[in-house]
């Protein structure tokens, strides 16, 4: 079914694994013209996905230099620019949206090329909380641009609030879906959410193991390996207490996220799933930790904070690549010679990708969506389990910003997440709720002693691997 009629033209930046996946549902789902979508990428990669749909493909890096001279002549107002680029700056792209009059959806905010590990930055500068302050400083203009709407960023935002709707009306809270920003926090902040992981497990195997010098992942290695490389990040609760001995905060922005002084590819945390349970998973760095601690917090009449959450993600990649990481990191994060997208060697699997939401009256609820290798092979071409989540999403925040085009700058904690969920869900899999009586000290000191607050559960402390 079309979802909505576009009369523009779309320019899809970049066209790797998510633009190559995305491609077949904008083509299913939004009644366009297939001759008014152009593709424009830095590599020759994807050539033969854009032929078999007959899409326009020119190979065309975009640069500090050239932005203009390679977009303008592509872009008009009310014309749709999708950016699934790498190491082309999403600050640059969306001004230039906003000055033509274009609308704009990215799956994360980037820096032009060298940015995320710029040694004349501070760690500071090069966080993901630096990059979102740099996007949401721009004017907020009235042309609609969706920034970091993918899986996650982006879909995780839309399960946390159907989660909370879900924690309340188990508990017998007052579950009236609210209509604003305060009124999400507040229901956050009765419901006593202290933690909010985004929780996912990667089980995906392939019939071609890594080799050495190989790095091998579901979804973009570039992508991956950049934000691993970034300091560990997340959005840091009023339950914390004091910071960790690593643990820093910002001298500028809306202060509510950290940064520890160590790669997020190298720092590993607890959590839990539903169906592979306990484990660790790195402490990757995502817009989506900072945006929705900020998104849930309230404030005293003064203004100062009352309630924050803590929010980071927790990923268990595939196997593969968590022996790729591995690698990585014993060559002091030099990245390997090859790189392999695990695609049609995939054989079995499953991306669960939720959110585990913790500290409320029934202890912990993750809710999620369990994708299979087969079913995403079933559901749409030229996609795995991942990338089908990561696609539907970006289809899912298309529709909306096509629906709604005068929204100005816009994070996916602030669109409907009915209407997004509604678009996305038939491409989830199983989308399920799950409680748990886990708690990050379950069977803590068992072989060796460790220094837990056993007073304070849902502090990060107990959450955080040594």
């Amino acid at each position: 079914m079309h979802h909505v009629a576009f009369s523009g033209r779309l320019v899809m930046l970049g066209f790797g694994s998510i633009g190559q996946g995305v491609l077949p549902l904008i083509l299913r789902h939004i009644d366009m013209p297939v001759d008014a979508i152009t593709i424009v990428t830095a590599e020759e990669r994807g050539q033969e996905v854009a032929d078999e749909f007959g899409v326009r493909f020119e190979v065309m890096p975009v640069t500090r230099d050239n932005i203009r001279d390679v977009l303008l002549p592509l872009l008009a107002p009310g014309d749709f620019l999708l950016n699934l680029s790498v190491d082309v700056s999403s600050v640059a792209l969306i001004a230039l949206c906003q000055e033509i009059g274009c609308l704009y959806l990215d799956t994360c905010i980037e820096p032009w090329l060298g940015g995320y590990t710029d040694l004349s930055l501070t760690p500071s500068l090069r966080s993901n909380y630096a990059l979102r302050e740099s996007a949401l400083a721009l004017a907020p203009g009235s042309t609609t641009a969706v920034l970091t709407h993918g899986a996650n960023p982006g879909l995780v935002s839309h399960f946390v609030k159907q989660a909370l709707l879900n924690i309340a009306a188990d508990t017998g809270v007052d579950a009236t879906v609210p209509v604003d920003r305060d009124g999400w926090a507040q229901l956050a902040e009765t419901l006593g959410i202290k933690v909010i992981h985004i929780a996912e497990r990667d089980t995906q195997t392939a019939n071609l193991a890594k080799a050495p010098g190989e790095f091998v992942n579901t979804w973009s290695i570039d992508g991956f390996v950049g934000e691993g490389c970034q300091p560990a990040e997340l959005g840091w609760g009023t339950h914390e207490g004091a910071l960790p001995a690593d643990g820093h905060r910002h001298d500028f922005g809306g202060d509510a996220a950290i940064y520890l002084m160590r790669p997020g590819a190298s720092t590993r945390v607890r959590s839990w799933t539903p169906l592979e349970g306990p484990f660790h998973g790195f402490l990757i760095t995502h817009n989506e930790a900072i945006s929705i601690s900020d998104y849930y917090t309230t404030r005293n009449a003064d203004g100062s904070v009352r309630y924050r959450p803590t929010t980071h993600y927790a990923y268990h990649p595939c196997d593969d690549a968590v022996l790729s990481v591995h690698e990585l990191a014993g060559k002091n994060w030099e990245m390997q010679p090859q790189k392999r997208l695990m695609m049609e060697e995939i054989t079995t699997g499953m991306d669960e990708l939720g959110v585990l939401l913790m500290g409320h009256a029934k202890g912990a609820y993750w809710y999620g969506s369990r994708l299979t290798i087969d079913q995403a092979r079933t559901l749409c071409p030229h996609n795995n389990a991942t990338s089908l989540q990561v696609t539907a999403a970006v289809l899912g925040g298309m529709v909306w910003a096509i629906e709604n085009p005068k929204a100005g700058l816009r994070e996916a904690d602030t669109l409907d997440h009915a209407r997004v969920l509604e678009v996305a869900g038939p491409y989830l899999g199983d989308v399920v709720g799950e409680y748990a009586g886990w708690t990050p000290l379950e069977a803590r000191g068992v072989l060796f002693p460790e220094d837990v607050d056993a007073a304070n559960p849902w502090r990060f402390h107990n959450f955080r691997v040594a």
